[in-house]
């Protein structure tokens, strides 16, 4: 893989299938079933898909697509063109969001709406410069309607980390937009063992790995630190090009689980809390729909599992907003002391230099604690 170039991760085809009359199992082992029961199924929210493009005319997907743009040469470099001429990137969309049809496969969010960001080509290559104009275009992008981006969905990685490829990724989750990214399938499938790949890696990014049917971290599959939490990533039924199905392996597949996961979660707990949620709250939602399991004597992973009944579920968010207000009054008194610190140091014996510094430092703490104040509502 050359320096600056960003692509698929390994994936194994294992066939072509014939459409399913009920969604694949694996979206019912997270517990997607549990959420549509309550009447999430992820309405109103837009995930950005940064892969190969989309078969815009499959019949569980034409009518999730709000819009699109092809970051690569091919259709002549045509923008307006995002079809998908390799078929992984269809398989994505169709687990984050296959449309209940009555026929084929249904996703876990199926009325969730794809932003489609074509940066692959039919060889699943592409550079990190189109990677990162995909990701700023989905942090810039607005929907007929004033639609945003919610999630930006990442089955694709490279090898070498990037200084442009982390800013970007810092401005979506600065803009309260979560990133979901596989961790990779160079690994071996020991929680032991470190195997990284980028964007996936960085520590503001939503890693996800593989597991297999018996809850086990698949074979392939990436480990490391930053991993949050595993999904259903073996022999997954989805969409395919020409209008069908396939069963495919991969970190690629368990990405679009928990992206899905995501916008069932954002629609039922904007709508409870009667607010947009920022990055960290999606994210410690996230979390709070996991189950724990131990897969050695000292470590344990994260699966995801929908059916989980969080602790966040509270009439209009008071508690998580009581959390955070907390944590802003440790913020609050932190600052305080720094500022009193600095006060402090200028009783002593300072240059007119220093003087003026530690000055700037003062009002720079005063000026925090302000802030945190306004935003506490602390009279």
């Amino acid at each position: 893989m050359k320096k600056n170039e960003v692509n698929l991760l390994p994936i194994n085809l294992l066939e072509i299938t014939s459409p399913e009359e009920n969604p694949p199992s694996n979206i019912l082992d997270i517990g997607s079933r549990y959420k549509w029961s309550q009447g999430y199924t992820g309405k109103g929210v837009v995930v950005a898909v940064i892969d190969t493009g989309c078969d815009t005319n499959h019949p569980d997907l034409k009518d999730r697509i709000i819009g699109g743009y092809n970051f690569t040469e091919e259709y002549g470099g045509d923008i307006s063109i995002f079809e998908d001429t390799n078929g992984h990137g269809t398989h994505v969309a169709g687990i984050i969001a296959g449309s209940i049809n009555g026929k084929g496969i249904v996703g876990v969010a199926p009325n969730a709406k794809l932003l489609i960001l074509k940066v692959l080509d039919q060889f699943g290559s592409g550079s990190i410069n189109s990677l990162v104009e995909a990701i700023h275009y989905a942090v810039d992008w607005r929907g007929p309607a004033g639609e945003r981006v919610k999630i930006i969905s990442l089955s694709l990685g490279t090898r070498n980390p990037s200084s442009d490829l982390y800013d970007a990724v810092k401005r979506a989750v600065a803009h309260d937009i979560s990133v979901v990214a596989a961790s990779g399938n160079d690994g071996d499938g020991n929680i032991e063992t470190n195997e990284y790949r980028y964007p996936g890696a960085y520590k503001e990014v939503i890693e996800v790995g593989a597991i297999n049917k018996l809850n086990e971290i698949a074979y392939f599959s990436n480990t490391n630190e930053s991993v949050d939490l595993y999904a259903p990533g073996v022999k997954i039924n989805s969409a395919y090009l020409k209008n069908g199905y396939a069963v495919l392996s991969g970190t690629s597949m368990a990405t679009p689980h928990v992206a899905g996961a995501i916008a069932l979660l954002i629609e039922e707990y904007e709508g409870l809390f009667r607010r947009e949620l920022k990055e960290i709250e999606i994210y410690q939602l996230l979390m709070e729909h996991t189950t724990p399991i131990k897969v050695s004597r000292n470590k344990e992973i994260y699966l995801l599992n929908l059916e989980k009944k969080p602790n966040s579920k509270r009439e209009g968010g008071k508690e998580m907003e009581t959390r955070n207000r907390e944590m802003l009054l440790k913020c609050f008194c932190e600052a305080r002391r720094t500022q009193a610190f600095f006060t402090k140091c200028l009783d002593e014996n300072s240059s007119n230099e220093e003087r003026e510094f530690l000055l700037e430092l003062v009002k720079e703490s005063a000026k925090t604690s302000n802030k945190i104040m306004d935003f506490c509502k602390i009279i």
